[in-house]
């Protein structure tokens, strides 16, 4: 079975899932940074696709990018939280969540 790539963005400031949120996503190689998609979140914070789906899914670097400056409307100091990592084997499953605030952010390899 091939792997596929999601996430999943929950609003800590206000204990609800961050809907509207904009992501983008690229893969780096070589010195060169690919857009490969931009999704929006829905109302449970996560994207109605996956980011990547198992045909485009492989080895390499790949970075999201959550546009939680524009979510928060501005406020707070942060703008863009850039979440880089490295895809080793792609027939798994890797979900990327994160959870925001408009003042700080976590992430981890979720399942």
């Amino acid at each position: 079975m091939s792997g596929y790539l999601t996430t999943h963005v929950l609003d800590t400031a206000r204990g609800r899932p961050a809907r509207g949120l904009r992501v983008e996503l690229f893969r780096l190689a070589g010195g060169e940074r690919e857009h490969l998609k931009t999704l929006t979140t829905n109302a449970d914070g996560r994207t109605d696709e996956p980011l990547l789906e198992p045909e485009r899914f492989g080895r390499g670097t790949y970075e999201i990018v959550f546009h939680v400056g524009e979510y928060f409307g501005g406020a707070g100091f942060l703008g863009e939280v850039p979440v880089r990592f490295a895809v080793g084997e792609p027939e798994e499953h890797y979900h990327v969540p994160l959870l925001v605030s408009p003042y700080s952010y976590t992430t981890y390899r979720g399942s």
